[in-house]
């Protein structure tokens, strides 16, 4: 546990940030890097085909890197640590309608269904442009229109994971983007971690 000193937007006296790290830098890594990467893939999708494909290789292999990680990684990085059922998942989303969802300092049962579903669905993405190279499935109709739908999909998943930390965020008053950048939150009540 680290303390950092923070002044009141007032200018008043400065108070200890106690934060801990929760996001070491490979997922950090992993998570931005995908996002940018999954934006060029979008972007070039009709142009050219030798960035458009770079960029989902690329996506392929930091996925399974990813996934390695998220069985030898640290707590919070492990599946183990937030990957949860569906009666877990709905009672927190349960909670969530109902405005008394707890915080988690790793991510929540939701968070985690999400992280699943982007994994799966980009692997998915990433599979099917390249069986598109293959010799079976060259100039598949089928095969490039489950890879445009799957594409699609990222999206929508990428719009609801962005309002998802955005109401987090507010709910538990703390910047989830930014601990994806530094790594860091404050440590929950009950939360003796240290760094």
């Amino acid at each position: 546990m680290t303390d950092r000193l923070i002044t009141g937007r007032d200018g008043g006296d400065s108070v200890p940030d106690r934060t801990v790290r929760v996001w070491d830098p490979l997922v950090r890594i992993f998570h931005w890097s995908q996002a940018a990467l999954i934006a060029v893939a979008w972007l070039t999708e009709d142009g050219p085909k030798t960035l458009h494909q770079t960029a989902g290789y690329i996506i392929a292999g930091m996925l399974a890197l990813r996934v390695v990680w998220g069985f030898v990684g640290p707590r919070h990085a492990r599946f183990s640590d937030f990957v949860r059922g569906p009666s877990t998942v709905l009672g927190y989303l349960r909670a969530m309608v109902a405005g008394r969802e707890p915080r988690y300092l790793g991510h929540n049962p939701a968070g985690g269904a999400m992280v699943v579903a982007l994994l799966l669905t980009v692997a998915g993405t990433a599979m099917t442009g390249w069986l598109q190279t293959t010799d079976t499935f060259w100039g598949s109709s089928v095969m490039e229109e489950i890879h445009e739908t799957l594409a699609s999909l990222i999206l929508v998943l990428v719009a609801a994971h962005l309002a998802g930390v955005t109401l987090a965020s507010m709910r538990h008053d703390e910047n989830l983007a930014r601990s994806m950048v530094d790594g860091r939150k404050r440590p929950l009540e009950t939360d003796a971690t240290t760094d």
